[in-house]
């Protein structure tokens, strides 16, 4: 390779004395060396290229060749050096201006997902695929084509059973996502008594269910997103504020039996929405920190309670329209919009809205000192 060099560097110019082999004839057709097979040594300076003194003229053939050799050597070394400081870069660590400052404590944590001491390369590389991610599904409205007439109509005929006044448009609209139970005692206020609760919260479901008819039908999208997810191996899980009872039929009759590794019902928790509750039961079942997971919900009530809980929330515009949904991190029409690599998009972005999780310091105002001015109204006023 160094001989290479020596033949390639040496181009264009006279060849050195012996070690090329190049031999003059004179009349009586003897060979003999050229005296004046000689040529300046030339070295790199920068851009420009430098003569130094003829080279001593050595009888031996073979000390010739290794200076030639050497001079190649030392032709290559700075070639290599001028390249690789004024031209290569070594260090390609460049900064990258994300507009977000790093801190310690911001969401997302560092992703423990992956493990140099992993020696397994199969194993890696499904820890380094979307298994550190977490998906949380509302069931109405998510999943399931909603009706909000029906619920609204179960509230205003368990209020005539009651004799209760029918509750107001507004009010109908707040215990949206609420437990029976909650909405019952801290809204409309119609009772405290623990058993009283939950009969009424008993009627109202049976109420309901009996306006439905046992009919559900699978949103636009919902199921091939969930197929999806599941050749991913995404972990998944389901919440409502239904009874676990309904919840599991309703599931059996739309045949999507074994996509959610996790359910939570009304009966696993103590409040809904906007409380976040739920959804951290649900990574905790899940074996994820919330800011792990990703909420797919249809309200302001689900956006409120995910951002409470530090997870992500993808809106469904499936009962309100899309610019009431601005809260969200993220607002589709029907969920086969996504995709697995915009749900790693959303995970990898750092909210600043979550801070680094540690309480503000609060400063108490300093009082000033209280000087009494009595003396001097007294001189007034006498």
């Amino acid at each position: 390779m160094v001989d290479s060099i020596a033949a390639t560097s040496l181009l264009g110019h006279r060849p050195l004395w012996g070690g090329l082999g190049l031999y003059c004839k004179d009349i009586s057709y003897k060979r003999k060396f050229s005296d004046v097979s000689q040529f300046p040594l030339m070295e790199f300076l920068g851009r420009r290229i430098s003569a130094s003194p003829y080279l001593p003229r050595r009888g031996d053939d073979r000390s010739g060749a290794l200076s030639i050799k050497a001079l190649a050597m030392e032709l290559t070394k700075e070639a290599h050096s001028y390249r690789a400081e004024e031209r290569i870069p070594r260090n390609w660590r460049y900064r990258i201006d994300t507009g977000i400052d790093r801190k310690p404590g911001l969401w997302p944590p560092e992703n423990k997902a992956d493990s140099s001491s992993l020696h397994n390369p199969l194993l890696r590389q499904e820890r380094m695929g979307c298994g550190w991610l977490g998906a949380i599904f509302e069931w109405e409205g998510v999943i399931i084509e909603d009706n909000p007439d029906l619920e609204k109509q179960a509230w205003l005929a368990l209020s005539q059973e009651e004799g209760k006044s029918p509750p107001l448009a507004f009010v109908l609209r707040r215990i949206e996502g609420m437990k029976n139970e909650q909405a019952i005692s801290e809204v409309l206020c119609w009772s405290r008594d623990p058993a009283q609760l939950r009969r009424m919260a008993s009627r109202k479901e049976e109420i309901y269910q009996a306006l439905q008819g046992g009919m559900y039908r699978l949103r636009t999208g919902s199921q091939e997103f969930v197929n999806v997810l599941m050749n991913y191996k995404i972990p998944m899980a389901l919440v409502s504020t239904r009874p676990r009872k309904n919840l599991e039929t309703a599931i059996g009759t739309i045949g999507i039996e074994g996509y959610f590794s996790v359910i939570v019902a009304a009966e696993d928790v103590y409040r809904g929405k906007p409380d976040p509750e739920m959804f951290v039961y649900a990574a905790q079942l899940l074996n994820f920190i919330p800011e792990r997971c990703i909420v797919f919900g249809n309200s302001n009530q689900t956006v409120e309670a995910a951002h409470d809980a530090r997870m992500k929330c993808v809106a469904v515009a499936s009962k309100h329209p899309v610019y009431e949904l601005g809260a969200a991190d993220l607002v589709v029409r029907h969920l086969d919009e996504l995709s697995v690599v915009d749900l790693k998009n959303l995970a990898a972005i750092e909210s600043t809205e979550f801070g680094s999780g540690e309480p503000e310091m609060e400063m108490e105002p300093e009082e000033e000192p209280y000087t009494s001015t009595s003396a001097a109204v007294d001189d007034d006023f006498w």
